[in-house]
């Protein structure tokens, strides 16, 4: 398992206060005070990767784990090359409240936010997600 400093958040993922907070919340609502929040991409979406979070009580061997507001991260190695420099902020609307991953190698996002491809990520092929979010 690999260690990341948050100082160097250019190669790690940054957690915000106010996602920090609900994160905690979270975890200690499901008696999880001592698991990670694990940031994953998986292939998928209108614009062919999306971003996954999950709390997980195992860290592999390979995994990248650094802390930030008191939040353990944990990423794969793969992952971490799409999602790498990003941001994890806690955002409110009239819709309600979410998670928002900004992620300075995305070339290509879905309007939702949830999916998105980088240079190096293979193109989507199905043309929307059928959300209605439309892609940019």
């Amino acid at each position: 398992m690999a260690t990341l400093d948050t100082a160097v958040s250019a190669n790690g993922i940054e957690i915000s206060e106010r996602a920090a907070q609900e994160i905690i919340s979270l975890l200690e609502q499901q008696g999880k005070q001592n698991s990670a929040l694990r940031v994953f991409v998986q292939g998928g979406g209108c614009s062919g990767l999306n971003y996954g979070m999950a709390i997980d009580d195992e860290v592999e061997e390979d995994d990248f784990t650094f802390e930030s507001h008191g939040v353990k991260v944990v990423v794969d190695p793969v992952s971490l090359e799409y999602v790498k420099g990003s941001s994890v902020d806690y955002v409110e609307d009239v819709m309600g409240g979410g998670f928002k991953i900004d992620n300075p190698n995305a070339v290509r996002s879905c309007g939702c936010g949830s999916s998105f491809s980088t240079e190096d990520s293979p193109e989507a092929s199905s043309g929307g997600c059928g959300s209605g979010c439309g892609c940019h």
